[in-house]
């Protein structure tokens, strides 16, 4: 007889079906229960097998900034030589701060640009401290100042150096973009079908889950320059403050990267790694259960606490704390 907890139906007018996600993190109010979110998302082990899951693993999403070490991995295979710092913060979602800029700009002398050659959309600093200073500058939101400007600098660089035309970089038929989709294609292991528009103007490609885990895994088990980037300067990979930062700089060897619209991917030098997505999009919900994701990886519990301490999104009411959002159980792998 089929287990009725097993059977999945289509969810009319989406691609989605009712396995594709499930409870990952509730959100408390004043002792009452107040929303629910749904995800889904995977521990893998070492050796490549699902630890723990919830939600359907093989579910396809955009990784969105999730996908900046892998466009980075793939840029410095096609020859891409920066100094780590500069690599660093193509890996990013940086906070806008002075450090990134700085580096965003350097980046894009290297190969004798200027700013005024970044093509992704502008805005002001994705770092609430950062950005109100530049509001109360009168200054006006620029390309530089995007979160993702470090990346586009990076990739102006890599089709400097393969003499590609630096005009329409963003395109998908791009000779840049081609080879970052057939890189990423190798990391996961799989062929890529899908490919969106992201925030910033570049391409998004979608994939599973399972295989944006095992991306991670393969660049940290590398520990090659993406991975040794990161590990060197998470300050350059989000910022003053930043979860994704702080998670770095706790956890050794630990690359990790958010995506907008609740993804979170992180792996650690030996192939342990996670992938998950919350299905509204909640960056709340995604930062709650990245203690979870961290603790079933077998990152210590002090460490855990510690950067919870520093990170934790509380549930405010009237100007003080009145609940909290908690991670839900992962089922383990079959």
């Amino acid at each position: 007889m089929t287990d009725p907890n097993t059977m999945t139906e289509p969810i009319d007018g989406t691609r989605f079906n009712t396995g594709s996600f499930a409870p990952i993190a509730v959100a408390t109010r004043s002792g009452l229960d107040e929303s629910l979110h749904l995800g889904a998302g995977l521990v893998r082990n070492g050796l490549g097998g699902v630890e723990a899951r919830i939600g359907s693993v093989d579910t396809i999403v955009y990784p969105r900034s999730s996908l900046k070490p892998l466009q980075a991995d793939a840029m410095v295979a096609a020859g891409l030589d920066l100094p780590v710092d500069l690599l660093a913060v193509a890996c990013g979602s940086h906070s806008g701060e002075a450090m990134h800029l700085d580096a965003a700009r350097r980046t894009l002398e290297t190969v004798g640009l200027t700013e005024a050659d970044l093509q992704n959309t502008p805005a002001r600093p994705y770092g609430l401290a950062a950005c109100e200073n530049a509001r109360r500058a009168g200054i006006e939101p620029s390309a530089l100042q995007q979160n993702c400007s470090g990346k586009h600098a990076a990739m102006l660089a890599t089709c400097k150096i393969n003499d590609w035309p630096i005009e329409h970089y963003l395109a998908a038929e791009h000779p840049l973009q081609q080879a970052i989709t057939e890189h990423i294609a190798e990391l996961i292991g799989a062929a890529i079908t899908e490919i969106g528009v992201d925030g910033c103007g570049a391409p998004t490609q979608a994939f599973s889950l399972r295989g944006l885990a095992d991306a991670f895994a393969a660049i940290a088990l590398a520990d090659g320059p993406v991975a040794r980037a990161m590990h060197a300067h998470p300050e350059l990979v989000g910022g003053t403050g930043r979860d994704i930062t702080t998670w770095m700089q706790a956890v050794p060897g630990l690359i990790a990267k958010e995506g907008a619209a609740g993804v979170m991917a992180a792996a650690l030098p030996d192939g342990r790694a996670v992938a998950y997505k919350i299905s509204d999009g909640s960056d709340a919900a995604r930062q709650a259960v990245m203690p979870k994701a961290m603790n079933l990886l077998g990152v210590g519990r002090d460490t855990i606490q510690r950067v919870v301490a520093e990170t934790r999104v509380p549930v405010m009411g009237h100007g003080r704390e009145v609940g909290q959002l908690s991670p839900l159980r992962w089922l383990a792998s079959d």
